[in-house]
Formats: structure tokens, C-alpha cells, sequence
């Protein structure tokens, strides 16, 4: 610890402060009734347009991507600026559906995609399927979060071998699942302000001071290609390069278009959708969000800074095995005084609680809306549902927690691209169905399964010689090795590509090819409680449902 005091003290300060913020949330905007699912999970759909840009970037852009993009600079290069051009790009891809989306929502007093899905098809099976995606893929990224906050306090000196080298991050997740519970969306909705002014000073001071301090950025991208392209002695290969080679390029690509299509997707994402308060907030969101990929685009370059200064990874105490997440940290630690590295790491640590809630409460609302109310009380009250939500939350977190402690966090980044993978699968039943409902239910059914276990497959069979892992290496995949039913379209081919897109090509050709034999049979279709003017509404229609709040459960009192 010696050394680190200052910046340990000022990441508990802001630490503590911001989390002050999240007990008194629940008094701000405050709600009729906190036993409503409408108002703990979804901050009673009132966000204006300040609020949801923060809570949408908030929850967007993670701890983990604070240290994981420059930590994949620093170990690849190029390939790393993918999370670029994917949130550039995502937002014009969205920008129509998410404000139907909306609108079908709040007609309907949908909380989750899974709702949306069981009231255009009639089919509780699909509902079931798009639930548990949305969850599945949710929980690595919870616990990638912690991987972010994990990654700060090793930096500041706290590495240890066994519980007591987690015994901080519970503390700190213990307290998230309190005002969490307490406060629910509003929580993270109010501390996103200050995450996220927090990350802008620090990332704005960083690339103007440390290129002064270094030399420049010639000097910098000169000493990235030097190390890059040296050879790294695990894979005979060298690291990596400051350009894209001709075999990754494709691959790059299709990660880019396939994390746009998968991002709203998320259960977490379409949460921030639906507590914004009508369209021209959302219309205003997706023209400014992309502000947040400028940041973004500065803080990957401290990947390469970060070679640059010759910042070292930590050793993690409990695997013995250097942990890149701790190169921007680290880089921190060593170019700023005690003090500003403090406020650094407050602003990654606090990074970590903004999404982390959000997924949790996401996750939660697909359980109790459609796991819970469907299979188990059919006749839930609001406040039964609210209840069942907070408790489901407080699960999930502690199953992210024993996550990350039971399993190497280099699987569990792994896991986080086999999550994209997953929840890319689910865009035919969301997504286009918000357009069309030309794709029988079954069809979607067996075009989510083959999309599901192909992408699995693939993902297995790709190794990491870095790491010495021969399965779910990652989610590059040579097109050498693409197998079809013992047919190799592309034998000998070192060109790579997004296993995601490769699944999510199978899964809409299988619900096509479904759909045009089940319709020659004349099989109907599910009762659509949708109709096609529930998908304009703005906010002030009289079609607008408002929540019914539960007037056995008096109101709760804060």
C-alpha cells in the first residue's frame, strides 16, 4: 500500500459520496409509489432528455470499456478501435426502431423486449427464449464490471490472494444492491452526472498532458508499432500492428456491424430506452450520443500511451498471471500526482456501479415479467412484482460477484463476447418484428435455436495461443475453418470473421426457409395484440397506458 495512500482516499471519498447519492435518490423525481414496477424499474418513464443521454451513455459505456479498449490497444493494436466505428454507427441503425419500440411500450405497458415479443406473436414459449437470452447474456456483463472496479484497486495496492483480495469489491456491491434495492433505476440514473463528468475531465486531461509529457504523438505511435510488431513468443506471431492486416480486416467489420445490431438489444439498453419520457427525447438522444464515441476514441489512445510511458500490467496475486485490465490504471498511477489518480480511479470504480445496476435491474425485470408472472403468479400484483424485481436484483448481482470470484476474469471476458454472440440472436424476434410479423413464431423459434447452438459451436473451436486456452478462445473465426455439414465454402482461408454475424446469417436463413414451408401448409399465427398505429404514439396520446398503482400497498415512504 505504501505509495498509494492519496489516491486510496480520494477514490473513498468520492466513492462514499456517490454513493450517498444513490440512498437519497429514491427522493428525487420522486415516485407515487416505489412498489411499482413501472417506477423501481423503469424510474417511471419520465426521463427527460439530460437525464436519459447520461443514463444511456452511462449504461453504455462501462467500466470495463474504460480499461478494456485501451487494454486491447496496448495488447493488439488496430484491431481494438473496433468499439469505434460500432458506436458510431449504432445509433443511425437504431435511431427508427427504438422510438417504435417506445411507442408499442407505452401503449401496451411493456417493461422488456420479452413483453413486447409475447404481445406481437401471442407465443409465451418466444417471450421464454428472449427472456432467458437477455439474462444469459447480461451476466458476464455484470461481471465485467468488476473486472473494471478489481482492475483500479490492485492498481492502488490492493492484491491479494483469496477472499481478502475481494473483500473490498464486496463491500462495494454490497452497498450497490442496497441503494439499488432502495432507489432502483433512479440510483444510477442520478450517479451517471457524476460519473460521467468525472470520466470527461480525466480523459480530456490525459490526452493533452501525457503527449506533452512524452514526447508527442509521433513518439508515441512510433514506440506502439516497435512493440507491436515484435514477435510474442506464446504465438510465433507477432502482437499486433497499429493498421489493420488483410486477414482481420473483414473480421473487424463484421464485429463493428454485429455489436451495432447487438447493442440495443441488450435487456439493459432497452431499459434506458423506456424510461425516457416520449420520442423527441430519444430523436435528441440518438443526434447526441455519439459524443460519447469521441471520448471513447481519446481514451483508446491510451492504449498506446500507454506503451509509450512502458507501463507494466499487474500481477494478479490470486492467478499469478499479469492483468492487462490494469494498464490505464497503472498508466495513472504512474504519469499524475496521488491526488488526480484518485479522481481517475473514482471515475472508473464509479463507472462500474452506473451499469452494473442498470443490467441488474434489467435482468430482473425480465425475470419477474417473464419467468415469474408467467409461469409461477399469473396474478402477481404490482406490488408483488416490484418485490420479486428487487429480490431478483440482489440475485443477480451476488451471482456476478461469485462469478468473478470463482472463475479467471480472463474467462469471464471471454464469456463477454460469447454474450454478444447470444444476444444477437434475438434481433429477428425483436428487432424485425417490429417492422414485420411475416416470420411465423416457430420459424423464429428454429432460427433462434440453430443460431444459438451454431454460434456455440464455432466459439468452441476457436483457440487463444496467448493465453493457452484451446476453446472459446475468442470470437474471430477463420473462414478456413468454417464448417458446413462437412463442406468447406472457404478451404485454406486465413481471412477472419464475427462468429455473431456468421450464426446470425444461419438463424434468419433457417426462419426464412421455416416460415415459407409452414405458411404453404397454412399453419396460423398467434393473436397480435399490437396494432400498427400502437407503433407512432407520442407521449400526452390518450393510447398512452399509465401504470395502475396497487392501492392495497400503501405508497412508499422516504
Amino acid at each position: 500500500m505504501t505509495g498509494h495512500w492519496t489516491e486510496l482516499i480520494v477514490f473513498i471519498i468520492l466513492f462514499v459520496a456517490v454513493s450517498g447519492m444513490g440512498f437519497v435518490a429514491s427522493r428525487w423525481r420522486r415516485a407515487q409509489d416505489l412498489n411499482h414496477l413501472d417506477e423501481w424499474g423503469l424510474g417511471g418513464r419520465k426521463f427527460g432528455s439530460w437525464i436519459t443521454w447520461f443514463l444511456i451513455g452511462g449504461d453504455l459505456y462501462t467500466a470495463y470499456t474504460f480499461v478494456a479498449v485501451p487494454a486491447a490497444l496496448f495488447g493488439a493494436g488496430a484491431t481494438g478501435f473496433f468499439a469505434l466505428p460500432y458506436t458510431i454507427i449504432a445509433y443511425p441503425l437504431v435511431f427508427l426502431p427504438v422510438l417504435r419500440l417506445w411507442s408499442v411500450s407505452r401503449v401496451h405497458g411493456y417493461v422488456t423486449p420479452a413483453d413486447f415479443v409475447r404481445g406481437r406473436y401471442g407465443s409465451s414459449l418466444l417471450a421464454l427464449l428472449v427472456a432467458i437470452t437477455g439474462i444469459i447474456a447480461t451476466m458476464p456483463y455484470i461481471a465485467l464490471q468488476l473486472v473494471g472496479l478489481e482492475a483500479v484497486l490492485r492498481s492502488m495496492g490492493i492484491n491479494h490472494a483469496g477472499i481478502l483480495g475481494h473483500l473490498p469489491l464486496f463491500i462495494a456491491f454490497l452497498i450497490l444492491a442496497l441503494y439499488t434495492y432502495k432507489s432502483g433505476l433512479r440510483a444510477p440514473a442520478l450517479i451517471a452526472f457524476v460519473k460521467d463528468i468525472l470520466i470527461y475531465i480525466v480523459i480530456l486531461v490525459a490526452v493533452i498532458y501525457l503527449p506533452i509529457k512524452l514526447g508527442g504523438w509521433g513518439e508515441i505511435f512510433g514506440d506502439a508499432q516497435t512493440k507491436l510488431s515484435s514477435i510474442n513468443p506464446a504465438t510465433k506471431a507477432p502482437y499486433g500492428s497499429t493498421l489493420l492486416t488483410a486477414n482481420n480486416q473483414l473480421q473487424y467489420a463484421t464485429l463493428a456491424l454485429g455489436s451495432a445490431l447487438a447493442l440495443f438489444l441488450y435487456p439493459h439498453s432497452v431499459t434506458g430506452v423506456l424510461a425516457s419520457r416520449g420520442r423527441n427525447v430519444l430523436k435528441r438522444n440518438m443526434s447526441a450520443l455519439p459524443a460519447y464515441s469521441f471520448m471513447l476514441g481519446l481514451l483508446a489512445l491510451l492504449g498506446y500511451v500507454a506503451i509509450s510511458a512502458g507501463v507494466k500490467p499487474v500481477v494478479n496475486a490470486a492467478t499469478g498471471k499479469p492483468d492487462t485490465s490494469t494498464v490505464v490504471p497503472e498508466l495513472f498511477h504512474g504519469q499524475f500526482p496521488g491526488w488526480f489518480a484518485g479522481i481517475a480511479f473514482a471515475a472508473i470504480g464509479i463507472g462500474a456501479l452506473v451499469p452494473a445496476a442498470i443490467m441488474s435491474i434489467a435482468a430482473a425485470n425480465l425475470w419477474t415479467r417473464n419467468i415469474y408472472k408467467e409461469y409461477f403468479k399469473r396474478d402477481a400484483t404490482p406490488a408483488q412484482e416490484a418485490k420479486q424485481a428487487k429480490v431478483a436484483s440482489l440475485v443477480v448481482k451476488l451471482g456476478a460477484l461469485v462469478f468473478i470470484v470463482l472463475i479467471d476474469p480472463q474467462f469471464s471476458i471471454d464469456l463477454q463476447l460469447i454474450g454478444g454472440v447470444i444476444i444477437l440472436q434475438t434481433l429477428p424476434a425483436v428487432a424485425i418484428s417490429l417492422y414485420t410479423r411475416w416470420f411465423h413464431t416457430w420459424a423464429l423459434v428454429a432460427g433462434w435455436v440453430v443460431g444459438q447452438a451454431w454460434g456455440l459451436i464455432l466459439l468452441y473451436g476457436i483457440p487463444n495461443a496467448a493465453v493457452k486456452k484451446q476453446h472459446f478462445g475468442g470470437s474471430a473465426l477463420a473462414l478456413g475453418k468454417l464448417n458446413i455439414f462437412g463442406w468447406h465454402p472457404f478451404p485454406g482461408s486465413a481471412l477472419q470473421v464475427y462468429v455473431g454475424f456468421v450464426a446470425l446469417v444461419a438463424n434468419l436463413l433457417v426462419a426464412v426457409i421455416v416460415t415459407l414451408v409452414i405458411r404453404r401448409f397454412a399453419r396460423p399465427l398467434g393473436v397480435d395484440a399490437t396494432s400498427p398505429e400502437d407503433y407512432h404514439v407520442d407521449e400526452g396520446s390518450p393510447r398512452i397506458k399509465e401504470p395502475q398503482l396497487d392501492v392495497a400497498a400503501a405508497p412508499e415512504r422516504t
